[in-house]
């Protein structure tokens, strides 16, 4: 099949402007998720803290602070977030280490995923996404933009995906490490890298991944209910199959908003990882259908600038950014229809959280800069004319062959 380039040859005056589309659809799932948030923690939080409202302010706060985030990524210039770059990978790694500290982590069912911060609790290993994402976007740039083939060594990038992915299963998080695993490999790929370097990665990965399944028995657990759902029904398959029956009486049209909704009751923790079955079951098949809308719309308004930015940085990094964010939410909804063996990944704009409402709208800031073209991204453009600028670019372009 023929060769692509990975941004083409356009004039920077045409990516002025934001992208409408995207922004549009970034507001309306961030709305129907705040939503759905509602619907299932409405009754929880009334019985146990007398304030049906409880999360839902706390998720506007996570909110408030993850717009002003978007707002820093949407309008900062490329040049200045990858100055900044260092300083957020350190913050990222210190939070992920405070995790094992015990006067700033937090435990819950075994797992050391949260720091206690002055205001809120943090999880580190959502920012690990996105940071992660940023630096090899970063890296291969530079690696592209290096004249000396001998030079050219993606053997930093491996050191970092490894030293945070290895912090993320050391907090015993192995969904989120296993996430970002496959992000960077994802990123390796379309970045243009020989594919060579995929085989020792393989080599030394997947044992070490089935290592890590083996040695924990409630991984083991989670395969063999998936595998033999029917003698599981009560361990742990329980909220896989209490997801199910909500999904089931949702219907077409959905019972409706403070309808007193059965199901959702019997979904423990029903507003955190399994809160696409309390969105089902308020609005039914129509609801379904608008969120996939919405989701495939804003997916696709992404990876359309991904492959028109005309800066690789900004490139790269949107197409990491709309991957972890697609992809964690098809691997959630699958979670909650039973496709895929259970996990810990919430659901994008959804899932009650700060850490994750916080990092996918600042995603969606850089996303949104890079929609505009990216302008003043790299300090060693920023001298140069449009001409030179586009000519450099062009000759530097990302060729894969599919």
């Amino acid at each position: 099949m023929g060769g692509y380039t990975f941004y083409p040859d356009t004039p920077l005056s045409q990516y002025k402007k934001s992208d409408t589309g995207l922004i549009v659809s970034v507001i309306l799932l961030w709305g129907i998720g705040m939503g759905a948030l509602y619907v299932c923690s409405s009754t929880y939080c009334g019985k146990v803290f007398g304030n049906e409202l409880l999360l839902v302010k706390r998720q506007l706060f996570a909110s408030a602070v993850g717009f002003a985030g978007l707002l820093f990524f949407a309008f900062a210039p490329l040049s200045k977030i990858r100055k900044i770059l260092p300083l957020m990978m350190l913050i990222c790694v210190v939070l992920l280490l405070a995790t094992f500290v015990p006067a700033f982590n937090e435990e819950r069912n075994g797992a050391k995923r949260w720091v206690k911060l002055p205001f809120f609790r943090f999880q580190p290993s959502e920012l690990a996404k996105f940071a992660v994402v940023l630096y090899l976007a970063n890296f291969f740039d530079k690696y592209q933009r290096e004249k000396d083939l001998e030079e050219r060594s993606v053997f930093p990038a491996v050191v970092v995906m490894t030293l945070f992915v290895v912090l993320i299963f050391a907090e015993k998080d192995f969904s989120t490490g296993l996430f970002l695993f496959l992000t960077c490999l994802l990123l390796f790929f379309i970045s243009g890298i020989k594919t060579l370097w995929l085989i020792p990665m393989a080599v030394i990965g997947l044992p070490a991944l089935a290592m890590m399944i083996v040695w924990e028995p409630y991984r083991m657990e989670r395969i063999a209910g998936y595998l033999h759902p029917e003698q599981f029904g009560q361990g742990v398959n329980y909220q896989t199959n209490a997801s199910l029956r909500a999904i089931g009486s949702g219907g077409l049209w959905g019972q409706g908003i403070g309808n007193g909704l059965t199901r959702l009751n019997s979904i423990p923790e029903v507003q955190a990882d399994y809160i696409f079955a309390g969105w089902t079951e308020a609005m039914g098949f129509v609801g379904v259908a608008l969120y996939f809308v919405i989701l495939c719309v804003f997916a696709f308004r992404a990876y359309k600038c991904a492959f028109n930015c005309s800066d690789r940085f900004g490139a790269i990094g949107t197409f990491g950014c709309i991957s972890v964010i697609f992809f964690q939410s098809l691997a959630n909804v699958a979670v909650v229809c039973g496709a895929i063996p259970s996990t810990g990944i919430p659901l994008p704009f959804f899932s009650a959280g700060g850490s994750s409402m916080i990092v996918t709208l600042c995603m969606c800031g850089f996303m949104i800069n890079a929609a505009r073209g990216g302008e003043n991204s790299s300090e060693e453009f920023e001298d140069e004319d449009d001409d030179d600028k586009l000519e450099f670019l062009n000759e530097a372009g990302l060729y894969e062959r599919l």
